[in-house]
């Protein structure tokens, strides 16, 4: 009875001696790395914020290149550092509970190895996002469209997060689309640097060709000289020529460059305005006419 009770006293002195030491050193350390993990999270939104405020142009569409390439790098090293954190507090955690970690070297090889066949795609995707985060192929506010290889149909949107796994941009419409960084093929980048607004407008067989010209010169002009439309043009319209011919007419072309991501708003002003004067000169058009952006680099 004594030797029993001498043996439970002598495991709760045990129990009491590692609570502490190393279970203190536990609770400390699973206590620290939540709150730095709460503080890594903290300081990158003040940051992404900072960026954000110190941007002049306000706008998510036409950020400058390095605003939108440090957002992204700022996201991706928080989330990193948050990884990093935990990993090595569980290492910690594990060496205090007294887990023989040199024992462990094999069956995590083997568990790495069999992981690494299991995850083949998201090691792919991680190293994809870290290729598109590096190169700046885009970053946060860009608009972009990706779609498979040749193809000039995709999906488009705002990119809203970057990470190295998935991109998230949202559409037009508002439909949040989520895509892994190793899916995609081909990314057409709309608001890098400047863009291209460009209207074919078709015209019948019997229209003036330069009569024609020098009223969507007028109307680029006009266009131009508009005091809410001209922030977001770097030059006036130019009109190109005859772009096409076909039996029953031909079509002009008409270009503008534009501030990124703006050239959908020129355009469809732009094209307005033109079949609001083709009307007033009694010219029909014998089809819609089309709006094209084109982005292109300085």
């Amino acid at each position: 009875m004594m030797s029993a009770m001498t043996v439970a006293i002598t495991s709760l002195g045990d129990i009491d001696k590692w609570a502490r030491s190393n279970g203190l050193q536990i609770v400390l350390l699973i206590v620290g790395s939540i709150l730095l993990t709460r503080f890594v999270g903290w300081f990158g939104a003040k940051l992404t914020a900072r960026i954000d405020a110190q941007d002049e142009s306000g706008d998510a569409l036409v950020r400058s290149e390095a605003a939108k390439h440090r957002h992204s790098l700022t996201q991706v090293v928080t989330w990193t550092a948050i990884v990093l954190i935990y990993s090595i507090t569980g290492v910690v955690v594990l060496e205090r509970f007294g887990v023989p970690l040199a024992g462990l070297i094999a069956p995590a090889t083997v568990a790495g190895v069999a992981l690494g066949f299991g995850a083949q795609r998201v090691v792919q995707d991680i190293l994809a996002g870290f290729f598109i985060i590096t190169e700046r192929q885009y970053g946060f506010g860009d608009l972009i469209r990706i779609s498979n290889l040749g193809a000039t149909t995709g999906v488009t949107g705002t990119v809203e997060d970057v990470t190295l796994r998935i991109t998230r941009m949202r559409t037009v419409n508002g439909e949040v689309v989520i895509i892994p960084n190793g899916q995609i093929n081909q990314v057409t980048n709309l608001s890098r640097d400047w863009a291209r607004a460009v209207i074919d407008v078709p015209l019948p067989a019997t229209a003036d060709i330069n009569r024609v010209n020098a009223l969507l010169q007028a109307v680029g002009e006009d266009v131009y000289s508009d005091e809410s439309l001209r922030p977001l043009m770097l030059d006036a319209p130019t009109v190109m020529g005859v772009e096409s011919l076909d039996v029953g007419g031909f079509s002009i072309r008409m270009v503008s460059r534009t501030l990124p991501g703006k050239q959908f708003i020129v355009g469809r002003e732009l094209r307005t305005r033109i079949a609001t004067a083709l009307r007033k000169e009694g010219i029909t058009l014998p089809a819609d006419v089309e709006t094209t952006g084109v982005a292109s680099s300085s």
